[in-house]
């Protein structure tokens, strides 16, 4: 490899230069190519030289548990949804790498890079009024409930997962990948795990279920517009998507929302912070359920599997921190997350919080 983690950039050049010569142009050298901050699950790098910007996503370096980081399966949810009314980057190949090795040693695929912003820190949001602030919010909702109003057979995803059992099938994967992950006693994580079991909903209440992101937040869009009228460019990390509950989208956005607050200072930040002007997150469930034409039910057991699924992850990142198998800065603190997540949890299994609002 060169001096970019995980990739090599000669190789990637020699590999557009063959496959997709329309986008390499004329050149000499390699691609310049970054480690895009802020991912730390699937490694995203920032690639120039080309005749436009583009991504290249691959699996992270080290501990990689079986049934996550699946670049086929990310790559295949972002361009059905090319035509769909949710904002995707354009897709440009997958490629499986693994045997040759001459890129990243693993399957990886590439993107259009979409211009914008991602809001991930509260101080960010001084280049935006606080209307424009509070719209976007308000729209991040009803991309939610359009992603979720797409049918999957009409977009070539019918076979892209089972709803069926989908919330018992998520609850025993996550407890795989939690003990594939253990390296340290964690109680309040354990007992959480046994709550959600005993507690279980019925799941999507018409059997087939929808197209579910598994990992819907505001820093995972990219933000592009005005100050006083930004809006959504694009939704990235589809790394999670399934066919499924989609009450578990909203579990999540609903955790992030919160995470300032969950966190209390652990090193944990978001862009919706208080005074901002972002909605509250009771406003964001009725713009979600008045663009879905639909009532919905508590969201207590959502956002307790929120904080657990997030819980486990960063268990997971912490594990392969320790196994120094990270690249970046800020994973020395991922371990201290992990505790509050739990709590933050147990308290929405027990009906014990109602969240705060921004």
């Amino acid at each position: 490899m060169t001096d970019v983690p995980g990739l090599d950039r000669a190789g990637l050049t020699r590999w557009l230069s063959g496959a997709h010569p329309d986008l390499l142009g004329e050149r000499d050298g390699a691609l310049t190519a970054r480690v895009v901050a802020g991912g730390r699950s699937n490694l995203t790098y920032r690639v120039d030289g080309a005749r436009r910007p583009l991504v290249l996503r691959r699996p992270p370096l080290g501990h990689v548990l079986s049934s996550a980081h699946d670049m086929a399966r990310e790559h295949r949810v972002i361009s059905a949804l090319a035509d769909a009314p949710v904002p995707v980057p354009h897709t440009v190949d997958l490629v499986d790498d693994t045997a040759d090795g001459h890129v990243t040693g693993t399957v990886f695929f590439v993107m259009e890079h979409v211009a914008g912003t991602v809001l991930a820190r509260p101080e960010q949001n001084a280049g935006y009024t606080s209307g424009g602030l509070h719209a976007l919010g308000l729209e991040l909702a009803t991309t939610l409930a359009d992603l979720h109003a797409v049918d999957p057979a009409a977009v070539g995803l019918a076979d892209f997962g089972r709803p069926a059992g989908y919330l018992e099938r998520q609850l025993a994967t996550w407890r795989r990948q939690y003990d594939a992950s253990r390296s340290r006693e964690m109680p309040a994580l354990d007992a959480l795990q046994d709550a959600l079991a005993t507690r279980l909903p019925a799941g999507p209440r018409d059997g087939r279920g929808a197209i579910v992101h598994g990992d819907y937040r505001l820093d995972n869009a990219i933000v592009a517009g005005p100050p006083d009228a930004p809006h959504v460019a694009a939704v990235l990390d589809w790394e999670m998507a399934t066919l499924g509950d989609p009450l578990v989208d909203l579990g999540m956005l609903g955790l992030y929302w919160d995470i300032n607050a969950v966190t209390d200072g652990h090193g944990a930040t978001s862009a919706v912070a208080p005074g901002a002007g972002y909605p509250g997150f009771d406003e964001v469930v009725d713009a979600y359920a008045a663009r879905s034409g639909a009532a919905l039910p508590g969201l207590g057991w959502y956002r307790a599997f929120a904080a657990y699924k997030l819980a486990v992850i960063l268990e997971g990142i912490h594990y392969r921190y320790r196994a120094g198998d990270t690249v970046g800065d800020g994973f020395d603190r991922i371990g201290e997350l992990v505790a509050p997540l739990a709590a933050d949890g147990l308290a929405h299994t027990s009906g014990t919080t109602t969240g705060t609002v921004a």
